[in-house]
């Protein structure tokens, strides 16, 4: 697995309910944008703040628009490893073609029952699983020489998403001491680190997908040996990754509702910040300088108020 894995939002309805509709949109864009694969539900997808079944719900639509033209990766982080097998087992049983999971991430679990929770998961899903290597609150950062010691130890676990400061030294240590069992590290964090993560041996970057067609055209510069036109992408993509690593989910799915593929840029908290007018006009200066590098879905919407729903 190499490449841009976007990953999906999950949108919801002016009333706060899924919208299954605008969910196959979501996959139909990345996969016109140049995905190479596509991920949910996890951090960027809300997944905390989905019920369990609207989680199996989101993997399943992802899985079914799909349709085998890209490798599907499904969220499966659960409170404890029986939590996760139910996820685990539902991804196996629809279809994915691996898993990611970050350790148990309400009370957090000693290095004996991590090993354990990834154990119960690579076992159940029987899929290649991603290592989720996220910082606290949610997640649990786990030390290079650790996540190698998981690689050796369970079969099954055999990539990983980093997303610990500083990522570039992690992925550096972490392709040294694992070996060739490990067959990949994707960089996470939008994206922001992706011209070192690339140099140090990354496979690939598991961004947002409200601007997959730019991660896509800036991945393909980098394949291509061509640094300076990655560069270009990248100096033109960086303040729209700045705004989003402040707002998160409200910065992704805007964007989206601005290029026509949301109907609502509806979010649900607890936790989140619903953008004001300000940050409506700092977004839009933002957009006039990286939307001509859209190769689909071009901005057509203006600002429009957001909703922060309830977890109910």
């Amino acid at each position: 697995m190499r490449g841009v894995f976007a990953i999906l939002v999950t949108p919801f309805d002016s009333s706060g309910q899924l919208d299954e509709a605008a969910l196959r949109r979501c996959v139909g864009f990345c996969l016109d944008a140049g995905a190479h694969g596509l991920v949910a539900p996890v951090n960027a997808s809300e997944f905390t703040a989905l019920t369990d079944d609207e989680r199996r719900r989101v993997a399943e639509i992802m899985v079914e628009t799909a349709a085998r033209r890209v490798p599907v990766v499904v969220g499966v982080s659960g409170t404890s490893a029986r939590h996760a097998a139910v996820f685990a087992r539902h991804a196996q049983k629809i279809g994915a073609d691996a898993v990611i999971a970050m350790p148990p991430y309400v009370r957090k679990a000693h290095p004996d029952e991590i090993v354990e929770y990834f154990r119960v998961v690579a076992g159940t899903a029987e899929l290649p699983v991603f290592i989720q290597n996220y910082q606290a609150p949610v997640g649990t950062p786990l030390s290079p020489a650790f996540i190698a010691r998981l690689v050796a130890e369970i079969d099954g676990v055999e990539y990983v998403k980093e997303e610990t400061l500083p990522a570039g030294h992690a992925i550096s240590e972490l392709l040294r001491l694992a070996g060739p069992r490990l067959k990949g590290v994707m960089g996470g964090m939008a994206g922001r680190f992706l011209m070192d993560e690339y140099r140090r041996g990354a496979c690939g970057t598991m961004p947002a997908c409200e601007v997959t067609d730019v991660h896509v055209a800036l991945w393909t510069a980098l394949e291509a040996g061509d640094e300076a036109r990655g560069r270009r992408i990248y100096n033109r993509l960086l303040p729209l990754l700045n705004i989003e690593w402040m707002y998160g989910a409200a910065v992704y799915k805007e964007v989206l509702r601005r290029r026509g593929i949301l109907e609502n840029a509806t979010i649900r908290g607890p936790g989140l910040f619903a953008l004001d007018a300000h940050d409506h006009r700092e977004l839009e200066a933002i957009l006039e300088e990286v939307s001509e590098l859209f190769t689909t879905a071009p901005i057509r919407e203006t600002p429009k108020a957001v909703r922060v729903m309830g977890p109910g």
